[in-house]
C-alpha cells in the first residue's frame, strides 16, 4: 500500500518567518535550495526524506532554477514529482521559486536576460514543476547586453499574466539593483526580493552597498551560499578536499575558497562557535541572519543530518556585539571577494 504523506501538525511552532522588505511576503528564516543535490542522482525516497522533514519543521520556501540539477532542469522535475505525489494538498502553504539567466540551451536565446529567453524559460519551468504559477520568479543574473528595461519588463509581464506572484533579482550589484527597482516601480510591479551570495567570508553586498540599497528601497534579501560552499562548516580545514567540490574548478567553488588564509580564518571561528554552544554551520547561519535586511538564509543539504544541523540555528541566541566583533577579528585577512560579474560562475 502506498503511504500518503501527512504534514506534521506542529510544523509552524518553531520556525520564525520574516517579511521580504516592505511586502506582504514572509519567508522562513531558513529556506531550502535545490541547487546541486537534487538532480538525477537523487532518488525519490531520499529526496522526500529531506523535503518532507524540511516542511514538517516549517521550511515553506523551496528555491529552484532552470539550470539546477545536474543535469539542468532535473531539480525542477524531481520537485514537480514530489508536488504531485506528496505535497499537492499543501501547495498553498508553500513558496516555490525559480530563476532564469544561465545557459540552458544553445543559440542566442538560451541564456541571460532577453524577453525571449525569460518567457520561454519560465514556461518550461512551469511544465517541469507541474504548476500554473510560481510564487517568485528571478532574473538569475544581470545581462550587460540587454537593456534592463527589457528584462524587468519581461518580469512585470509574467506577474500580469499570472505566471509569477512576485519577482526578484539575483547577484545584481548595487547600481543595477537600484535601476531594476526603479524600472519595475514605474511599471507598477514591486521588486520584492534580491538573492545575492553572502556569508562571513563573502561580504560583497556590504562592500558595494547592495544590502544598504535593499534596506532603503524595501527589497528583501535572501542569502545564498551562507556557508561559502561548505567552507564555513570547517570540514576543509580538518581533512582532505580530494572528493569534495573544492576539486571541481569548473564548478562554483574555486581554489581561493580553500586557500591557507581562508582555512586559517575559518579555524579561528571554531572557539567562538564552541563558546556559543553551536556548530560551525550554525554560527555561520546566525551571522547571516543577524541583519534585519536579511529575510532568509538559503541552505543546501545533501543529507537529513545536514538539514538538522542547519535547523539547530533556530534555537541559538542572537549574536551579541561582542560575538560579531570576535568574528570580524577572526576572519580578518581571510575574506573572499565574490562580487558578481556578468560571466560569473554557473548557478
Amino acid at each position: 500500500m502506498i503511504m500518503t504523506y501527512r504534514a506534521a501538525d506542529a510544523r509552524y511552532d518553531t520556525m520564525a518567518y520574516r517579511p521580504s522588505g516592505r511586502s506582504g511576503l514572509k519567508l522562513p528564516a531558513l529556506s531550502l535550495g535545490l541547487w546541486q543535490n537534487f538532480g538525477e542522482a537523487r532518488d525519490y525516497p531520499s529526496a522526500f526524506e529531506i523535503l518532507g522533514f524540511a516542511f514538517d519543521q516549517g521550511i515553506t520556501h523551496f528555491d529552484l532554477a532552470n539550470n539546477y540539477g545536474p543535469p539542468p532542469g532535473s531539480s525542477e522535475e524531481l520537485f514537480g514529482r514530489v508536488l504531485a505525489r506528496d505535497f499537492q494538498p499543501y501547495r498553498d502553504e508553500m513558496i516555490i521559486s525559480t530563476k532564469a539567466g544561465y545557459r540552458l540551451w544553445p543559440g542566442p536565446y538560451g541564456e541571460f536576460g532577453s524577453k525571449k529567453y525569460l518567457t520561454a524559460s519560465l514556461d518550461q519551468s512551469l511544465k517541469r514543476l507541474g504548476l500554473d504559477y510560481v510564487d517568485i520568479f528571478y532574473s538569475h543574473r544581470y545581462d550587460p547586453d540587454t537593456p534592463l528595461e527589457e528584462t524587468m519588463g519581461a518580469l512585470a509581464q509574467m506577474v500580469r499574466q499570472g505566471k509569477a506572484l512576485y519577482v526578484g533579482i539575483s547577484s545584481y550589484p548595487e547600481a543595477e539593483t537600484r535601476r531594476a527597482h526603479a524600472i519595475l516601480k514605474a511599471l507598477g510591479v514591486p521588486l520584492t526580493i534580491h538573492q545575492p551570495s553572502y556569508s562571513i567570508l563573502n561580504r560583497w553586498i556590504e562592500a558595494d552597498g547592495t544590502i544598504d540599497a535593499c534596506r532603503e528601497l524595501g527589497i528583501g534579501v535572501i542569502a545564498f551560499s551562507p556557508l561559502t560552499q561548505g567552507v564555513l562548516s570547517g570540514k576543509y580545514g580538518r581533512g582532505t578536499t580530494e572528493t569534495t567540490r573544492a576539486d571541481n574548478q569548473k564548478g562554483p567553488m574555486r581554489a581561493s575558497h580553500t586557500s591557507p588564509a581562508v582555512l586559517e580564518a575559518v579555524e579561528r571561528l571554531r572557539p567562538i562557535a564552541e563558546r556559543r554552544g553551536q556548530t560551525m554551520v550554525q554560527l555561520a547561519l546566525s551571522w547571516v541572519l543577524r541583519r534585519r535586511e536579511v529575510t532568509s538564509a538559503l541552505v543546501g543539504v545533501r543529507s537529513l543530518a545536514q538539514l538538522k544541523d542547519n535547523l539547530g540555528t533556530l534555537a541559538a541566541p542572537d549574536l551579541s556585539d561582542e560575538d560579531a566583533a570576535a568574528i570580524d577579528a577572526a576572519v580578518a585577512g581571510g575574506l573572499i571577494d565574490l562580487h558578481p560579474q556578468p560571466s560569473g560562475w554557473l548557478r
